[in-house]
This record gives C-alpha cells, structure tokens and sequence, in this order.
C-alpha cells in the first residue's frame, strides 16, 4: 500500500491537501501525522504550510516533526507545498527566521527597486501589482521532470504569497513564473520537489501534479 504523510504541525491547509490527494489517489492511504513514528512509516510524506515562517517554525519545533521531515527529506519522496517549499531553504527574510537550509537559498519579499519599478506593470498594464500576490499565474517548466508529466508547460496554478525562494543554485529551479519580477516557484533535487502554488486549490493540473507525486520514484 503506498501510505503518504501529510505532515501537520498545526499550520497548513492540511484538510484541503488530503482531499486533493484522495480525489488523486483514490486508492492510496493518506494520513495526516501528528506524530514523527507516523511520518517515518509512510512511504513518501507531503509538507504543507501556511501562514508567517517565524511561527511556522516554531510550530514544526514545538510539535516534534521537525526531525521526522529532515529524515524525509534525505530519504524518501518528499513534495513541499506553499510555506512547506519556503521552509526547505536556509532563512527567510521574513522575522529573520532561520529555515531546515535543506536547500541553500534564501526566502525573500515581494519589495525592492525591481519590484517596484514594475509595480504598473502586471499582465494587464493597467493594474497595480499588490502583495501578497494573490490568484492564477502561469508557471514555466524550466527543467523536465516526472512530476510535470501530463501538464502543459505555461499551465495555470493558483498562487497566495507574500514571499518567495531564491535558491542559490541554479539547478535547483524547475519552474518558474512572474509578477513583478520572474521568480521561482518549484524547485527539485533527488527525492524532493517543492512548489510556492497550491496544487490543491488549482484544479484538473493541480491534481495531475499530486497524481504525479504519488506515482514517483526517484
């Protein structure tokens, strides 16, 4: 039976993840662990998040998981979502907050001379570009990978956020999409992939993505 994490330290849309997941993956076991033996037994685990990082943080510390995910990450498939894909990194500017650094890189904001010389400027050129950044955008594969199989590149998927990761390296970046600014929104390495848009909230390519996940074998 492929049983699948979800991990749920008390910040995430962790009900919404399940059912996607399910309606993707009728016939796998999905559970929502609250406690590390949990994660360790299941067979690839999902890291939701949502909400600020300092106190995503501190919640995935208090909880007791934090270690149980970094085991994860090192060994099994691992899809981050949201915050989940931001707290892989080494800090985030926002509260400062140290990160996993399970990926070198930083989490930045939506601000900046970039940013802002762009602010009248958005797919339509008559609207303000507000933060955070909210509704549909297209994400760019910028590197194949099994879990774009099926979605057309330029699809897409539904996007709330104030911040977003900036890897260090390159290679880590697989899609990409724009506001302001282009930015990353998916990364990958070995066993783990991780997007900044929620695929449980953007329909028949967002259950595709999960579908994908589930079906994964690094």
């Amino acid at each position: 039976m492929n049983t699948i994490a979800i991990v749920d330290y008390g910040m995430g849309n962790f009900h919404s993840v399940a059912r996607a997941l399910h309606a993707a993956a009728p016939n796998a076991d999905i559970r929502l662990c609250r406690d590390a033996q949990s994660i360790r037994d299941a067979s690839r685990v999902v890291f939701p998040g949502q909400g600020a990082m300092p106190d995503c943080m501190r919640t995935l510390n208090e909880s007791g998981l934090r270690e149980a995910v970094e085991e994860a990450a090192r060994s099994k498939p691992l899809l981050g979502v949201c915050v989940g894909e931001q707290m892989l990194f080494t800090t985030s500017e926002e509260g400062n907050t140290p990160c996993l650094n399970i990926f070198p890189g930083k989490v930045k904001l939506f601000a900046g001379p970039e940013f802002a010389s762009s602010k009248q400027h958005g797919d339509n050129e008559h609207e303000l570009l507000k933060v955070p950044h909210m509704g549909w955008n297209r994400v760019w594969q910028t590197q194949a990978h099994p879990l774009w199989s099926g979605i057309e590149d330029g699809t897409h998927f539904y996007f709330v956020h104030s911040y977003y990761a900036a890897p260090d390296q390159a290679q880590l970046t697989v899609g990409e999409s724009h506001y302001g600014i282009p930015f990353t929104c998916a990364v990958a390495a070995e066993n783990i992939f991780a997007v900044q848009f929620h695929p449980e909230k953007s329909a028949d390519p967002g259950l595709r993505l999960y579908r994908n996940f589930v079906d994964w074998n690094p």
